[in-house]
């Protein structure tokens, strides 16, 4: 294949990549399949519109709970594995659902229940599989990439649903449940391929709630991560009305079939696919920052349209529009978020990213749907339009984070630590001060640089922060931070990045020449236990 490297195409020159991603794209088409099998058995199961609500419902609620577990995990063990071993799990869900139902034993719960379990692989799997795509592909390459990946989810979207409906209709809903297990098979065997390069771990692993707590205090404290999350739910809470609201567009204002619904959702999928050929130009020419900005404000026009225009072939072109907008956007903020953060914490802020969008999708739909049963559709979708015009503003503050992946790299710079013979490095907590001498003329100036300093203390593990000043000699300053334990301390060392460097290097650059900025590592005390009776 010859492409260059600003061609949408060039990550499929990787070979893991390109067979990750056509194994990526049968297992969506899998997935969207059974979306329509399980509705369409659980009309058969039971007339109640609560129990085929609570299909989807039971498909999408793990992804809440689990979505944040799954990033510390994807984070703290091999990715290979992890992924193989959930994938097998959702294939034996997929394939005991197909043996039931072919064999007639499926009852509502059962249905709901494995349903569930479906749900809850999709939510393990999601911040793992994305974590993935910057091993596979070059740093160049990573927009494309990510790109390739949202357009294979909407070639899935547009053939999966369609493709459920011939086989139920032809044999019955326990074959799209056998298709779904085939095609994770197919991703189990391209894992089984790939020859993961990993790096030989210096340290023990993290634990899962050390490691969740460790992605909370990053996210807390990363500035980029914070933009790209704060960009996503600015375009997605609005951008929720066009999906939500468009079946009843075209079952209640078009009085369209279920055709007219499908040719519409198609456009969308080639709209995204078209949109693709021709992002690597675009961002290349604008900028991530700006190409949102465009998209988002392309979107808002969409809504308006769908608002107003009553006319199936004067809105597929809208629709066109909107899957080019969709995957602008969508790319663009996944691309940042992968790139705003180092490599150890890169799972779990994916999985902050995706509980985010997620969420937003689901409190915007529910929103525009309520808005649109207590007023109109066309006024949801006005409104819809007016509030992701609004979020434009957050523009205007948060920046997608533009990173060097060297600048991503640990650094490590720091000294190592020692600690004396005998003493347990699971002690906990440590305390960390360093010694300043600061002439008091800079004191402003130092204590701004210090408030980036905190910030990559806090984002890297520290528990706790503080700058003082001493109260007799005015030009000594003391910084201290508390780390959970001697081993959490080590991990800080290696996961200070070298663009981190810069920030240290602002701060450290008030101190006084010639005296060196003292550095010292203290351990709680422990009292001997107090014995029985003794007051």
């Amino acid at each position: 294949m010859s492409v260059s490297a600003s061609s949408p195409w060039s990550p499929l020159r990787q070979t893991t990549f390109r067979w990750l991603w056509l194994a990526s794209i049968a297992s969506n088409i899998g997935t969207w399949m059974h979306e329509v099998g399980a509705g369409w058995l659980m009309t058969s199961l039971s007339a109640s519109p609560l129990n085929v609500a609570l299909v989807q419902v039971a498909g999408s609620l793990p992804m809440f709970f689990l979505a944040l577990p799954a990033g510390a995990l994807a984070d703290i063990v091999d990715k290979r594995r992890y992924l193989l071993g959930v994938q097998l799990w959702m294939a034996v869900v997929a394939t005991l659902l197909a043996a039931l139902t072919l064999l007639g034993l499926t009852s509502v719960w059962l249905l709901l229940t494995l349903t569930l379990c479906m749900g809850g692989g999709t939510a393990l799997m999601m911040p793992a599989w994305s974590a993935t795509t910057p091993e596979l592909v070059g740093k160049d390459e990573l927009p494309a990439a990510v790109t390739l990946s949202s357009v294979g989810v909407n070639l899935a979207r547009a053939v999966g649903p369609a493709i459920a409906g011939v086989l139920v209709s032809l044999v019955g809903p326990w074959l799209t449940f056998a298709v779904n297990a085939v095609s994770f098979f197919a991703v189990i065997a391209v894992l089984l391929a790939w020859r993961r390069e990993t790096e030989p771990a210096v340290l023990p692993a993290e634990r899962l709630f050390g490691a969740l707590r460790a992605g909370w205090r990053y996210s807390r404290s990363s500035r980029p991560l914070q933009a790209v999350l704060a960009r996503a739910l600015a375009f997605f809470l609005g951008a929720s009305a066009g999906m939500s609201l468009l079946p009843l567009i075209v079952r209640g204002e078009l009085q369209g079939s279920a055709t007219d619904f499908g040719l519409l959702l198609g456009c969308v999928g080639i709209g995204a696919v078209l949109g693709a050929a021709f992002l690597p130009r675009l961002r290349e020419q604008l900028g991530s920052d700006c190409l949102v900005l465009l998209a988002s404000l392309l979107y808002a026009l969409v809504l308006i349209a769908l608002a107003l225009l009553r006319d199936l072939y004067l809105l597929v072109p809208v629709m066109l529009l909107s899957g080019a907008a969709w995957i602008a956007v969508l790319s663009s903020l996944q691309v940042a978020a992968q790139t705003a953060v180092p490599s150890w914490v890169r799972a779990r802020a994916l999985a902050v990213y995706i509980l985010v969008f997620f969420g937003s999708m689901a409190a915007g739909g529910t929103l525009w749907g309520l808005v649109a049963s207590r007023a109109s559709i066309p006024f949801a979708l006005l409104c819809a339009a007016a509030l992701l015009a609004l979020g434009l503003l957050a523009a205007l503050r948060f920046h997608l984070p533009v990173t060097e992946a060297e600048d991503l790299a640990p650094s490590l710079h720091w000294p190592a630590p020692i600690l004396a013979e005998g003493l347990d490095r699971e002690r906990r907590p440590v305390v960390v001060t360093l010694e300043y001498d600061i002439d008091p003329q800079k004191a402003v100036a130092f204590q701004q640089a210090m408030e980036e300093v905190r910030g990559m203390r806090r984002r890297n593990g520290a528990i706790s922060w503080c700058l003082v000043q001493d109260s007799e000699n005015p030009r000594q300053w003391l910084e201290f931070f508390i780390d959970e334990s001697w081993l959490e301390h080590l991990r800080h060392h290696q996961r200070v990045t070298r663009g981190e460097l810069k920030i240290e290097a602002a701060a450290r650059h008030f101190q006084t020449p010639d005296i060196d900025i003292r550095i010292r590592h203290y351990l709680k005390g422990r009292l001997a236990p107090e014995r029985p009776g003794r007051k």
